[in-house]
């Protein structure tokens, strides 16, 4: 045969099939060489041999060139009947163009004229050899070199010389120098030039791991130049394969082009992890050195499953597998719509493993020495499913992007997956809303190939949980403890409430958020409170702070590091501050140095109000009840007067709506009341007592308690039950006990 066949140097299920159907093709094409040469032989012996010859040669030629020779030690011809006998045959088959060397031989061959059979009546061997150089060689010399000749040897062999055909219901065995096989019952049909194998073809593929292949029967024929095997199967091993047909398609010098297997395609591997193939075709594409696989394609609902503890199991129309040299896979092409499943435990170390699911319409995978996967590819638009394992209840994620690229580690197990562009993950879980965020990339990265340990989503990321909406330059989701990181300019909106920072927080199972660095809040959409006061303007609420802690189910945020508050004139400064958006409450806490400081704007009858300050270790306010309370070192400073006191409450106007579309300023300071350890100063004058009440609106201190005294720079130390200054005009209105009431009222120039 013009091609010798070897075995593949590597196991793979695909390969190992080809192998096989290569060694069938040379057994079949041997049979066929047998016949034609058989087919020659009764024209010489129907020469008129009519007695003992010894030493019997004959040969035929044609245009100068001998096609072949038909050698006996003794040739014998009985005229009753006119049957012969030749003796130890031997036949040597040249060609037309010299390029064989083939030789059939045996001891005892019968020719029947009459019925035109000639029959083999003990064994028959044959050994077929190519002679490439036969065209320059002389007429008849042997080649100089004997290259892996086909051995084929039969018992009972029978050419038909007046139809051509030619058969044999005995075993027929051959053999090669890495393979050898076996059938029972050979035909050959003339008319149509098909060479039947009956039934039980056998092989066996030597080596390192033999392989066995059997089929029930098969055919071989001259044109096409194919050769088909019926109900084939493959054993090597652990390693199994079947198939209804498998066709060798044949090039001009014999050698095998391609395989097509048909019907039922099953390739099973038992190790290192039982694994299987299922298609409706199987093609093989064989590459031009000898045994050496260019591509194997799986066609028509291509079914794959690996078994164990964490199974997986995938469904693709078309599957490509293309070798590199040495028959080592290199690249493996799903597409015309591939789905991809991996199981993953869901209990001990594992329970909160996920199942991996992809679908895309095309997925490309590249090996690393062909042995383990390095790194995969999708074509069009794919998706990724991460659901709990098992089918059990519990959070899933769908990421889709234009395209996936996924990175395997030195075991092959998964380590990355990069998506780009338009990426989108979207998150639900039972009973609640779903959570989308969407990026230019996205990039999973996976925990010993089995759950994600983070998503990291770059360019221009959004994210949206119910009313909470977020974007960023770059988001980190982890979802172990699932939180969200975002960084870049990040940027967070909640029923009203904006916020950004240097990085933004959020711990999606409690919907909390926690911000860092330049943190600066705004409270929008706010309806104007008719019973507040500091807070209940229509305006927004503004905050700013070095961090921020904003717990959702509470709607109170913690601002902490140098953090203001203020709405229109209002303002809060404090190293914390603790603010409720549902309540407008205000619980703001000093430093030792770094006292509250609160701005309040004094009502006036009229003229411009002059802003008071209050500073102090702790601020309490509640805006439904307009009272705002000071301790820990009160001072309160005006334009011309200061207030110090152990603590203090200011009590403040409530807002108006005579205008829904724009109702007035709010929070206008209405007076306050100081106690314990009070001293009021203005310039010139210092008075002192238990409790003081400032009232704006007349613009009037009254200092009770103590008792209360003052001292003027002008007039002494005056002592009464009660001290009344008023700022305006200066006046001081000094009241007595009521045993002895005194009354007495200076004006005191400045």
């Amino acid at each position: 045969m013009p091609s010798s066949v070897s075995r593949l140097r590597r196991w793979f299920a695909i390969g190992a099939i080809a192998a096989c159907l290569v060694v069938v093709g040379a057994y079949l094409y041997a049979r066929w060489r047998v016949q034609n040469a058989l087919k020659q032989v009764p024209e010489k012996i129907s020469l008129a041999v009519q007695q003992s010859a010894q030493g019997f040669t004959v040969s035929k030629s044609e245009q100068g060139r001998t096609i072949f020779t038909i050698q006996a030690s003794k040739a014998v011809q009985f005229k009753q009947g006119g049957r012969a006998e030749l003796h130890d045959v031997e036949i040597t088959l040249y060609g037309h163009d010299s390029s064989r060397f083939d030789q059939i031989y045996g001891q005892d061959f019968d020719y029947d004229p009459q019925s035109g059979d000639v029959t083999a009546k003990g064994e028959v061997q044959i050994d077929l050899v190519s002679n490439p150089e036969g065209l320059r060689s002389p007429d008849q010399s042997p080649p100089k070199e004997l290259k892996n000749p086909i051995h084929l040897k039969t018992r009972g062999l029978v050419f038909n010389q007046k139809t051509g055909n030619a058969w044999t219901r005995e075993r027929v065995e051959f053999h090669v120098a890495q393979a050898s096989g076996s059938a029972v019952g050979v035909s050959y049909t003339a008319e149509d030039s098909v060479l039947a194998l009956r039934s039980q073809v056998s092989i066996l593929l030597g080596g390192p791991n033999q392989v066995f292949i059997a089929a029930d029967h098969g055919a071989i024929t001259k044109n096409p130049r194919v050769v088909d095997l019926m109900q084939v199967k493959l054993d090597s091993g652990l390693r199994h394969g079947t198939a209804d047909k498998a066709t060798l398609f044949l090039r001009q010098d014999n050698s095998v082009e391609r395989i097509l297997a048909a019907g039922n395609v099953h390739v099973q591997d038992e190790q290192p992890a039982p694994a299987q193939i299922d298609a409706e075709q199987l093609e093989l594409l064989m590459a031009s050195q000898p045994g050496a696989l260019d591509k194997a394609v799986f066609s028509g609902h291509v079914q794959m499953a690996r078994l164990g503890p964490e199974p997986l199991e995938g469904t693709t129309g078309r599957m490509t597998l293309n070798f590199a040299a040495g028959n080592r896979l290199g690249t493996v092409r799903m597409d015309e719509g591939t789905k991809l499943l991996q199981h993953q435990k869901s209990s001990g170390a594992s329970a909160r493993n996920q199942d991996v699911e992809l679908t895309a319409p095309s997925v490309d995978f590249f090996l690393a020495e062909g042995r383990r996967l390095s790194r995969a590819e999708t074509s069009g638009p794919p998706q990724i499913a991460m659901r709990p394992a098992s089918g059990s209840a519990g959070p899933q994620t769908l990421i889709t992007a234009g395209r996936f690229e996924a990175r395997f580690d030195a075991s092959g197990q998964i380590s990355t997956i990069h998506g780009e562009p338009d990426a989108h993950i979207v998150s639900s879980n039972p009973g609640q809303p779903d959570r989308q965020s969407t990026s230019h990339t996205a990039d999973a990265v996976f925990l010993n190939g089995r759950t994600i340990e983070k998503i990291v989503q770059q360019g221009e990321v959004t994210y949206v949980d119910q009313e909470r909406r977020a974007s960023a330059e770059r988001g980190q989701y982890t979802p172990g403890d699932q939180i969200l990181l975002l960084t870049g300019s990040p940027r967070v909106s909640d029923k009203g409430v904006t916020t950004t920072a240097r990085t933004i927080r959020v711990e999606r199972a409690t919907g909390d958020a926690f911000a860092d660095g330049d943190v600066r809040s705004t409270y929008s959409n706010l309806q104007p409170q008719p019973n507040g006061a500091l807070l209940a303007s229509s305006s927004p609420i503004h905050v700013t702070s070095h961090t921020m802690a904003a717990h959702r189910s509470t709607g109170v945020a913690v601002y902490t590091g140098d953090a203001h508050l203020w709405q229109d004139a209002n303002v809060v400064r404090a190293p914390s501050i603790q603010f409720d958006r549902d309540h407008r409450s205000v619980v703001a806490l000093g430093l030792s140095g770094q006292p509250v400081s609160t701005l309040l704007v004094p009502a006036s009858s009229g003229g411009t109000a002059t802003p008071v300050t209050i500073e102090s270790g702790r601020l309490t306010y509640t805006d439904n009840e307009r009272l705002a309370h000071f301790e820990g070192g009160v001072v309160g400073k005006g334009a011309d007067f200061g207030i110090t006191a152990d603590s203090a409450d200011a009590y403040l106007q409530p807002g108006s709506t005579a205008s829904a579309v724009a109702p007035s300023p709010s929070g206008k300071l209405e007076k306050i009341v100081a106690q314990n350890n009070v001293v009021l100063t203005q310039p010139n004058r210092r008075g002192t007592g238990d409790r003081l009440i400032y009232t704006a609106a007349d613009d009037k201190f009254v200092l009770t308690g103590g008792p209360p005294s003052i001292f003027d720079a002008e007039h002494g130390k005056i002592t009464g039950v009660s001290l009344t200054f008023y700022r305006h005009d200066d006046r001081v209105l000094v009241e007595g006990k009521k045993t002895s009431p005194t009354v007495t009222e200076t004006r005191v120039a400045r």
